[in-house]
């Protein structure tokens, strides 16, 4: 195969990112380091790397795909709101209180640990359940990435599916191995630059090229009215011959379900790290105000726009609809500037899976090896472990997304759920309500990450995220009013954190 301008440039990215985990390696030397950069992120570091991480191939990838398919109905319009609701609130009332209690409550690393510290848990039950899901939920989630990064590599390198899933897969790794929480966040500072950039100038462009939104949504509405209804469901199926045929009404409980999204920020423990890991709790504002308005509405709703100028611009319709975004860059652009768009989906891919791995590797290295294994292990020797903890993690993720009919939505769809029911009430009781106790998180944990199993099982076309995070915030409530309440210096820990400007 011979190298075209957008290879070289895809290439040189891959290059600097390896290169920056190669530096930061020298600098990470505890795992303090190694999980959370020894809690010194600026906050444009701990902005971008909030959201880049947040985001993944599903922003540039699974959310274009599903405009795509759908245009403005199904899930697509009602799922970027409810992201940006929950991002937003996210930022508002846990960034600030997380990275304060996680420094008063022993100084935690890992949302295990934190849960097993903010509880005096001498039996160890929280820190062993969380890290128990963290683990079982990141698998799928991570799976998701290297899915992506396979369609990627498929789009931009005609490779196969295979081959491309595993060259990713050591990209992703290698820096991720190397130089841990710092490789990461700097890295994806770049990435989160490059993603919304990638977003808001393909949208800008196509949006001239076509004449505005006005005619946009003319064009759309000449192919199926459902693509321009908020309401409506659209069926696309191109093998099957099925393009963009109304499908009636996505109904209440498919704005529910699709709204319920944004519920999942408050558990999910790679965007949680970012709040754990910024220099000062006062420099949380800043990074508010740079994710929102930077890393996150424009992203979202870049990404559906694009998706539904892929509809209008084709002669060909797509045989898969997530590989819109990668298509039509190559086809708008010159291909320089479409060599730098491209990186920027391997960014996302990138951004969210390092982070996904540390975050598992944290828990195997804390939660399990120090903890029943080597209690005094040294820093060094923990650094390793979860180095290696990385390439455990991988190879698993790689073996469930070795089937090439995997999509990326669908498994970002049941890990966000999973993450957001398990993690989601048990942390914001722990932060907001004083009066939960041990026995309440631990009994919420395990109610919302079973709700998460269970549910498909009752056939029901709800989103596995609302009944699990109803059903874990009642546990909570129910186990915590029954059982003995919180000891003295629990409440006193509380009201100090509380008492914090």
């Amino acid at each position: 195969m011979s190298f075209e301008p957008v290879h070289i440039t895809f290439i040189f990215y891959l290059f600097i990112m390896i290169a920056i985990g190669l530096t930061t390696f020298r600098m990470t030397n505890t795992l303090s380091d190694y999980v959370l950069g020894g809690r010194r992120l600026n906050s444009w570091v701990t902005a971008f790397s909030a959201s880049a991480s947040d985001f993944s191939g599903w922003l540039l990838i699974g959310l274009p795909g599903a405009a795509y398919a759908a245009g403005m109905g199904q899930w697509s319009l009602w799922i970027a709101l409810g992201l940006a609701i929950g991002a937003v609130i996210n930022w508002q009332y846990v960034a600030k209180r997380l990275r304060l209690y996680t420094e008063f409550a022993g100084d935690s690393i890992t949302l295990p640990q934190f849960l097993e510290n903010r509880y005096r848990d001498q039996s160890h039950l929280l820190r062993v359940v969380s890290a128990a899901f963290i683990l079982a939920f990141f698998l799928f989630y991570t799976a998701s990435g290297l899915v992506a990064g396979a369609k990627l590599f498929q789009g931009t390198f005609d490779a196969g599916y295979h081959t491309a899933l595993i060259i990713g897969a050591i990209i992703i790794v290698t820096y991720t191995f190397l130089g841990g929480f710092l490789a990461v966040s700097i890295t994806d500072l770049i990435q989160g630059v490059l993603m919304a950039a990638a977003l808001i100038f393909t949208a800008i462009y196509g949006l001239i090229e076509i004449g505005g939104f006005g005619e946009l949504f003319n064009a759309l509405g000449s192919i199926s009215p459902s693509l321009i209804d908020a309401s409506a469901a659209t069926s696309y199926d191109q093998p099957k011959g099925i393009l963009w045929e109304s499908a009636g009404s996505i109904g209440l409980i498919g704005i529910i379900s699709a709204l319920a999204w944004g519920l999942g920020y408050f558990g999910q423990p790679h965007i949680l790290a970012r709040f754990m890991a910024i220099r000062s709790h006062k420099e949380v504002r800043k990074a508010r105000l740079i994710s929102v308005a930077f890393g996150l509405v424009v992203p979202l709703y870049g990404a559906l726009i694009v998706g539904m100028l892929g509809i209008v611009t084709f002669n060909e319709p797509l045989a898969d609809s997530e590989q819109v975004f990668i298509q039509l860059v190559q086809v708008v652009y010159h291909p320089w500037i479409a060599g730098i768009l491209l990186a920027a989906v391997l960014a996302a891919i990138m951004s969210t899976v390092d982070s996904q791995l540390l975050v598992s590797s944290s828990a195997l290295s804390e939660d399990f090896y120090r903890r029943y294994f080597r209690k005094h292990a040294s820093e060094k020797e923990l650094v390793w472990v979860g180095r290696f903890s990385v390439l455990f993690i991988s190879l698993i993720a790689l073996a469930l997304a070795w089937n090439e009919s995997n999509s990326v939505l669908d498994l970002v769809s049941y890990a966000w759920a999973g993450f957001g029911a398990t993690f989601g009430p048990a942390l914001l009781f722990s932060l907001f309500w004083r009066r939960t106790t041990r026995n309440g998180a631990l009994v919420g944990l395990i109610v919302g990450g079973l709700t998460i199993f269970l549910w498909p099982l009752t056939g029901s076309a709800l989103y596995e995220m609302v009944p699990g995070f109803v059903l874990s915030s009642i546990a909570i409530v129910v186990v915590s009013l029954l059982g003995r309440g919180p000891s003295q210096d629990m409440l006193d820990e509380y009201d100090e954190v509380a008492a914090q400007k």
